[in-house]
Formats: C-alpha cells, structure tokens, sequence
C-alpha cells in the first residue's frame, strides 16, 4: 500500500523509481507472476535509461521461472502437449532479453545459467511429446515435433533422444533411408566428434533428410 501511494503521488521521483521496482520483487516473493511482470513492464517503459532497469528484467524471468514443465501429469494417459509451456517461453524470453541488452549486468550469470535449464525444459516438454506422438503410431507428428527440437534447442540435453524419436519412427513409416541417414547422425552425436558450436544435424547428409516433412 506505501508503494502504491508514494507511485500515485510522485510517479516520476526517484524514491517512486524504487518503490516500483521493490513492488515488482514483493509480488514475486508473494507469487504473483501477473502483477510482478505487469508492475516490471512498467517500470521498463517508462524509466528505460534508469540504472536499475536490468533489474526489471531479472524480476520478469524470475516471476514466471516454471521448473515443473518437464515434469509428465500423474494423469495416465494424458497428452503432454496439452501442458502449456507459455511461461517458460515468457521466462525465456526476459532473461534471453537481460542479457542481450546488459551482458555485464550482476544479473546476467544467473540468467544465463536459468535459460539454459529453461531451453532443457522447453526441449524436455517437445521429447515427450514425440514421444507420446511416437508410441500412439503418430509418427509423422513424432518425426516433426523431434525435428523441432534439433531445429530450436540443438545444444539441450534432449537432442540425443530426439534423434532417436526420428530413427524410430522412420522404421515405422518403413522409410529406411531417412531413418539410416537419421541413425548416422545419432551416432555422430552419441560419438560426439561434432565440432564445437556444430549441431548434431550438420552435415552432408543434413539438408535431403531434415528438410523432408517440412
């Protein structure tokens, strides 16, 4: 209630500033993304050069950090892909913004480490949804949801199972020479003798068969 009144009646005075951004991290601490990422946006749009405004980002991220997308329903038989990852794309996609613009803020570290588990989370989610896709004998959906992975997330921890998602439903659909050229970069990769930086789906063989559903 403070914060709000001294925001009410000195909006642009530098205590105000504060007030707004300790308002942001209150709401988050009460676990309230909503208000914690709409107070943070506003703080962003109306105080853009302020020397905190990284802050503003690191608490957008922070509200909406979901370490249970990965995590399947205890419903059996239930569809992942009905599970809704749009807060950690949005989690994603403030500390990706934290770092692009302040690379030498105090945050970045942390935001850095937390969009790494976030891009293993958001490749984790896809996995197991190729491979729910893959055991119903969808496997074209198999095959384009492990695909999206290479294609999105091609340094996650679940490029190796998306590979083999794909060598698995190309023997399905009894297409062999997908599923061979499939194989071999599943090898390469298990190898790892890809070069640094290099994804899995690099190669000579990369563009007849990746592109194929596309």
């Amino acid at each position: 209630k403070q914060y709000e009144t001294l925001q009410s009646r000195y909006p642009y005075g530098r205590y105000a500033q504060q007030s707004m951004l300790e308002m942001a991290y209150a709401y988050y601490r009460q676990a309230e993304p909503d208000p914690a990422i709409s107070t943070a946006d506003r703080f962003i749009k109306q105080f853009p050069n302020n020397a905190h405004v990284d802050y503003a980002y690191y608490i957008k991220g922070l509200a909406t950090f979901n370490g249970e997308l990965s995590v399947l329903s205890s419903v059996s038989g239930q569809d992942p892909s009905e599970r809704d990852p749009r807060s950690t794309l949005d989690s994603f996609n403030s500390f990706k913004d934290l770092v692009t613009r302040f690379p030498n803020s105090k945050y970045t570290p942390d935001a850095n480490i937390r969009l790494q588990y976030l891009v293993n989370s958001l490749a984790r989610h896809e996995f197991q949804v190729a491979s729910y896709y893959q055991r119903r004998g969808a496997h074209i959906a198999a095959v384009n949801r492990a695909q999206g992975i290479l294609k999105q997330y091609p340094n996650s921890s679940s490029t190796h199972d998306a590979l083999k998602i794909m060598v698995q439903a190309y023997d399905s659909l009894g297409m062999k020479d997908l599923r061979d050229d499939a194989q071999r970069v599943l090898n390469k990769n298990t190898a790892g003798v890809q070069t640094s930086g290099e994804s899995a789906i690099e190669g000579p063989h990369a563009k007849s068969w990746w592109q194929f559903w596309k």
